[in-house]
């Protein structure tokens, strides 16, 4: 049982998240999101907690960043676009009951203090950045971290922003295929 309320882009996404478990949800209608939308997320955060589940493209992280940046201590759940793929079409909608669940049990809470835990040499050691399969490992390792998918730089930031331990990377790196 999810007690916070789940921050999602469309009507479809709610159904699949309703496919898969019972909660309380609010649509951003996408880039649309108006300012009522934004103090509702707000009261939500302030009376249950919000976990932000958007769609792992450029969009749904522009959404993502737009709420986070103005409602702090908000919860992040990531799919990966793997998962979330389904004709060519990205999004939470295309994902299975057992993936939106599996996102939702790996939510991360983003720290109010900046971290430098990780620098970019632990990501090229790791070929996470500057070799030919940088994306894939990034991507798998994202979502065993259940951080999702990023460019190297938002990883990073990642890593560091969402109270990854050395020893949870470590063991990330050790899963890779």
């Amino acid at each position: 049982m999810i007690k916070e309320v789940i921050v999602v882009e469309g009507r479809d996404d709610v159904r699949a998240v309703k496919r898969a478990l019972d909660a309380e949800m609010i649509i951003t209608h996408g880039f649309g999101m108006t300012e009522d939308t934004l103090k509702r997320i707000e009261f939500a955060q302030e009376k249950k907690g919000v976990i932000i589940f958007t769609d792992p493209d450029f969009a749904g992280e522009k959404i993502r960043k737009r709420i986070s940046d103005r409602i702090k201590g908000c919860k992040h759940a990531f799919l990966s676009r793997e998962e979330a793929t389904k004709d060519g079409d990205i999004g939470i909608e295309n994902a299975s009951p057992e993936s939106i669940i599996m996102a939702l049990k790996k939510v991360r809470m983003e720290s109010e203090e900046k971290r430098k835990e990780f620098e970019k040499i632990d990501l090229v050691k790791n070929n996470l950045v500057g070799s030919q399969d940088a994306s894939s490992r990034r991507d798998e390792v994202g979502q065993e971290l259940g951080i999702g998918y990023a460019n190297g730089k938002q990883f990073l930031n990642r890593l560091n922003n969402y109270g990854i331990t050395r020893e949870e990377f470590e063991e990330a790196i050790k899963k890779l295929r």
